[in-house]
């Protein structure tokens, strides 16, 4: 896959909201979006980046997990100057779609975490761990959240929490990439 091309056509976190947002689903993401409070030891570790980091999240705006959780990436990207992030709607491109498929479905949101140079270093998604944990706790079977009623702030910051650990291993790997440390002679 061409990550650059791909990642010079999807959208910062405004510009995206507004494309594909509709009123009530903006509402949404900006209702969670003010939820999100980063503690000072998360903004020491997202200010501690130094390598350009382009992150690229397959997402979709009316989505309940993208809801609620594509917000914590703004806010990432606001502390650290090295996150370039960017939002791609999951059906704009079938092939990236594809690609990024999680066992056998189109789930979002999906964080494509790449190199200054679109070398990809890694994905994560469609949900934390202990969101997952908290759905089986509460049912067996399909479920789709809808965004309307958004996760408690403890959730939201064990949210925060395991998206920031995602964050920092793909700048740590990036760190320690002989490649890049050759390339910038650290």
């Amino acid at each position: 896959m061409d990550w650059s091309a791909v990642f010079s056509e999807a959208l910062p976190y405004t510009a995206f909201l507004d494309k594909y947002a509709s009123p009530e689903h903006r509402r949404r993401w900006d209702v969670m979006h003010e939820r999100v409070h980063l503690t000072g030891d998360q903004t020491t570790v997202l200010s501690g980046f130094t390598r350009s980091m382009p992150v690229l999240v397959l997402n979709g705006a009316w989505c309940g997990d993208c809801i609620n959780q594509c917000p914590i990436f703004d806010h990432f990207a606001a502390v650290s100057p090295s996150i370039d992030l960017r939002f791609l709607d999951r059906d704009a491109r079938e092939d990236v779609k594809s690609l990024l498929a999680i066992n056998g479905g189109n789930r979002v949101p999906l964080v494509v975490f790449l190199s200054e140079d679109f070398q990809e270093v890694g994905r994560y998604g469609d949900r934390t761990i202990s969101r997952y944990r908290q759905l089986a706790s509460e049912q067996l079977g399909p479920s789709c959240p809808t965004g309307i009623v958004p996760p408690d702030n403890e959730a939201t910051s064990v949210v925060v929490s395991e998206w920031l650990d995602e964050f920092e291993r793909a700048q740590l790997m990036l760190r320690l990439s002989p490649r890049l440390r050759q390339k910038h002679g650290d």
